[in-house]
């Protein structure tokens, strides 16, 4: 087998800390002696120590992901966004190990690292595909600022001492104005993020939709908004306003709004693809990473009770 032939996976790790280092270690030795090379960025390999170890490649500036299978992901869900900047658009999906708290993004733990090993080694993953968001803003018509976002795009003043007032608009109609902290356009997928701790609902990943909630807002009409997925979203802070904004996306990205900056958030044509390594539902993530108290369900006992008296049952599921 030739050097092109062979099986290439992107490493992405929190580059300081120390538990990133010692799992990439071993992640890389055993995909190594499962001849399958791993790709760095250079100066993440390097603060990682992995520069010179065997099955280690270095990755392109501009495409670190050209010519890999998958991105593997060590560390929480920052890095994980920052992982999704390297995958989208590549075709090769993301598999995220959860080495900080929450990791919603995260498919595994880092208990798991042997495991998820392995499924990486035999392919047995699934990949479902994420919706994001691409963003303008505009000032007196001309675009300065382009992006995207798989989690939300937030509109937030600058300072603290000021509010921002942002009119919103749907589908070309104006909706209301808010003066406000800030407005947070969020996917499905960022809807436990940012958008969830401004009072925003959980949406289950598979349903298509954008979700609009204003951020402390000084109104009787400030509750979140879920909106069907195609509809075209547009922020304009109010030339008079008494502050000044900034546009975020994903918590990563920013670009500073002067008044009367216009920005449009749009459903993109460009998904992120997660990779997958179980099926279980989206509910038992969401008790597991919110440590829900399901205290009293008595689902399972249902279940044996009709399994062992060979009758459906008749209270609940």
């Amino acid at each position: 087998m030739t050097t092109a032939d062979r099986r290439r996976i992107l490493l992405v790790a929190h580059p300081r800390r120390q538990e990133a280092h010692d799992i990439a270690t071993d992640v890389v030795k055993r995909l190594h002696t499962a001849g399958i090379d791993v790709v760095m960025q250079p100066d993440e390999a390097a603060t990682l120590g992995l520069t010179d170890h065997p099955g280690v490649w270095p990755a392109t500036a501009k495409n670190p992901a050209e010519g890999c299978e998958l991105i593997c992901v060590l560390g929480g869900d920052g890095t994980i966004l920052r992982g999704a900047e390297m995958s989208r658009g590549t075709g090769a999906p993301l598999l995220g190990v959860n080495l900080g708290h929450v990791g919603f993004l995260a498919e595994a733990e880092r208990e798991d690292i042997s495991s998820t090993v392995e499924h990486i080694v035999a392919r047995t993953y699934t990949v479902e595909e994420r919706m994001t968001l691409e963003v303008t803003a505009h000032v007196d018509g001309t675009p300065v600022y382009s992006s995207w976002a798989l989690n939300e795009v937030t509109v937030e003043k600058a300072n603290r001492e000021r509010m921002l007032e942002v009119v919103a608009e749907v589908d070309g109609r104006p909706l209301t104005t808010w003066g406000c902290d800030g407005v947070v356009v969020a996917t499905p997928t960022g809807s436990t993020a940012y958008a969830f701790s401004a009072g925003g609902p959980v949406v289950w990943p598979d349903v298509e939709a954008l979700l609009l909630v204003p951020i402390s807002a000084h109104a009787l009409f400030a509750r979140p908004l879920v909106l069907g997925p195609h509809s075209h979203l547009a922020l304009e802070v109010v030339p008079d306003t008494l502050g000044t904004g900034a546009l975020w996306c994903d918590g990563r990205r920013a670009v500073d709004l002067p008044p009367g900056a216009r920005i449009q958030v749009v459903r993109s044509d460009t998904p992120v693809r997660l990779a997958r390594l179980s099926t279980s539902p989206f509910t038992d993530r969401l008790v597991a990473k919110f440590d829900l108290n399901i205290h009293g369900w008595r689902g399972q006992a249902r279940r044996e009770e009709a399994a062992r008296t060979g009758r459906a049952s008749t209270i609940g599921p």
